[in-house]
């Protein structure tokens, strides 16, 4: 949730990048990681939180404040064939609305965490969270009504707190459910994305769009200021239980309440699962690995559908770390 300074290793593992989170604390006028429900309360004063379905104290301070990472409200585009700044294998989260296509890379995304945008007539919210690594698009038109999300600054299981600008409520990126407030309990309706390669995209959208910095000084695009974070022993700012026979940061591609290793995923090439189909290709980069995040680790390209009628159909799905499908869905099923 905060900048980090630069590092000269390519990659920081265990006791050094836990130092680098507490180095990059204490640099700031941010306090990261305490849990304080009567502040929240006092910083709040539009939300109710007479109005929960979580123990507040599980949500922790992420260091910034509220929208201290900003959100995109006004977001802009350029046409694919424009773009001249993204690598090949950078990840963009790729999305398609009645024929209105757009891509969001990650650069951006990473510094932002929100857009607010409409894709095809359709009022949609997308959504990164890096600790978590979710990418995540939402409908936004929430009880009939057209609403704005922003960031809280707030984490719950390490994952990103969003909140509606309309009640306030505060609401759990990765499950698309208000957590506290007026709309407790309400989920947003998830839209089928992909998190894909620039070039796939491209070559899946010729006349697509991508989107670009308003302000292209106002942070360091391109750059990841979580360096080495996917090879950590230990997530960051979490104190849920673990996943077991799995390491807590490897990657699993999850659908609703069922996850697959990104490991098996890319040994098999394909799995097929009742009327699911999960396919891994090469040729996408990690963005928290290495400072540019165009010179990240293979990672690759997994693509989700469904068998329909009309053929193979994009489901929603989410390629996150293995500690933050079994904090959400405890009760879910990780394949190894």
């Amino acid at each position: 949730m905060f900048k980090l300074p630069a590092v000269p290793k390519r990659r920081l593992t265990g006791f050094g990048l836990a130092a680098l989170f507490v180095f990059a604390a204490q640099a700031t006028a941010w306090n990261p990681a305490y849990a304080n429900p009567e502040r929240w309360a006092r910083e709040w004063p539009q939300t109710d939180f007479t109005q929960t379905s979580i123990d507040l104290n599980e949500v922790l301070s992420g260091g910034p404040p509220k929208d201290g990472i900003p959100s995109i409200d006004k977001p802009q585009f350029v046409a694919v064939s424009e773009s001249t700044d993204l690598a090949a294998q950078e990840p963009v989260i790729g999305l398609s609305i009645n024929g209105d296509a757009r891509a969001y890379p990650l650069r951006i995304l990473t510094w932002h965490e929100i857009v607010n945008d409409t894709v095809g007539s359709v009022p949609v919210a997308v959504t990164y969270c890096p600790l978590c690594n979710a990418a995540l698009v939402f409908e936004r038109t929430v009880e009939g009504e057209v609403t704005e999300f922003g960031t809280t600054g707030k984490l719950r299981n390490s994952d990103l707190v969003m909140y509606d600008r309309q009640t306030e409520s505060w609401w759990q990126q990765f499950l698309g459910e208000g957590i506290a407030g007026e709309r407790t309990g309400v989920r947003l309706k998830l839209v089928p994305a992909r998190l894909e390669s620039w070039e796939n995209f491209a070559t899946r959208f010729p006349e697509g769009k991508v989107l670009i910095p308003n302000n292209p000084g106002l942070r360091p695009y391109g750059a990841n200021p979580y360096v080495g974070y996917d090879s950590a022993a230990q997530p960051f700012l979490y104190n849920g239980s673990m996943p077991e026979g799995i390491a807590p940061m490897a990657r699993v591609v999850a659908v609703e309440s069922e996850a697959w290793s990104l490991d098996l995923l890319r040994e098999k090439g394909r799995v097929e699962s009742g009327d699911l189909v999960l396919t891994w290709t090469p040729g996408q980069t990690s963005a928290l690995d290495t400072r540019a995040i165009s010179e990240g680790r293979e990672i690759g390209n997994v693509v989700v559908q469904r068998k329909a009628a009309e053929g193979l159909v994009d489901v929603p799905y989410d390629v996150t770390f293995a500690f933050v499908f079994h904090a959400f869905r405890p009760e879910g099923t990780i394949r190894q």
